[in-house]
């Protein structure tokens, strides 16, 4: 893959990286690091447009720097998500979880078919609180698969994209993290494997720096 300029603050250079990245989700969530923040920006902005470019697709945009805590998160998520009310929890009938099932239907247009939310600087809250980084992470890649395995409903697919630098790097490769394992309550198996029945989140680590080799 082809894209960027190989000076570290320069600019993204649009290419052809932008299918090969979103072909990637096709199977799975993606976690994708840099440690420059020009590069992450720019990754992250230029994917986002040509995915909310497709078909029948939402593009929900998270702004990590300003995610610190539950309520911060839960501002950001009603604002993506046209929902009910919602509140600052992550599981119950009125949680994250519930606004992350939710559908939004509008006359005159098609129904959405693919969402994809875009976390700009999401190890930001995993620096401020990686308990609740990984609450939220389990969240999304929970709904994500029992939509896709589980649910009768017409499907709708649900990506995950984290941007990030190092320490998400670091989080990624964690076993006991929620890019490669279900959040344990510590009540027995976890919820999301029960529900699924799929054994764990699958997460694509990708390097941000080596689109341009």
């Amino acid at each position: 893959m082809s894209a960027l300029s190989r000076q570290p603050d320069s600019p993204l250079v649009v290419r052809s990286w932008q299918p090969d990245v979103a072909q990637l989700l096709d199977e799975s969530h993606l976690a994708a690091y840099s440690d420059h923040s020009g590069r992450r920006l720019q990754f992250a902005a230029s994917l986002g447009q040509f995915l909310g470019a497709q078909r029948d697709t939402d593009v929900c945009t998270l702004y990590g720097r300003f995610i610190t805590d539950l309520e911060s998160i839960c501002h950001q998520l009603e604002r993506a998500i046209p929902g009910p009310v919602l509140s600052r929890r992550v599981d119950g009938t009125d949680g994250v979880t519930s606004l992350l099932r939710y559908r939004p239907s509008f006359p005159g247009r098609r129904a959405t078919r693919f969402r994809y939310y875009l976390w700009h600087d999401a190890d930001v809250l995993l620096e401020h609180d990686p308990p609740l980084f990984g609450r939220v992470v389990d969240a999304l890649a929970g709904v994500a698969a029992e939509d896709e395995y589980v649910n009768d409903d017409l499907l709708l697919i649900h990506r995950t994209v984290l941007v990030g630098g190092a320490g998400l790097r670091a989080y990624l490769d964690e076993p006991n993290g929620q890019c490669r394992s279900w959040f344990d309550d510590g009540l027995g198996e976890p919820f999301w494997r029960i529900v699924t029945g799929i054994e764990q989140p699958t997460f694509t680590g990708c390097g941000i720096d080596a689109l341009d080799r």
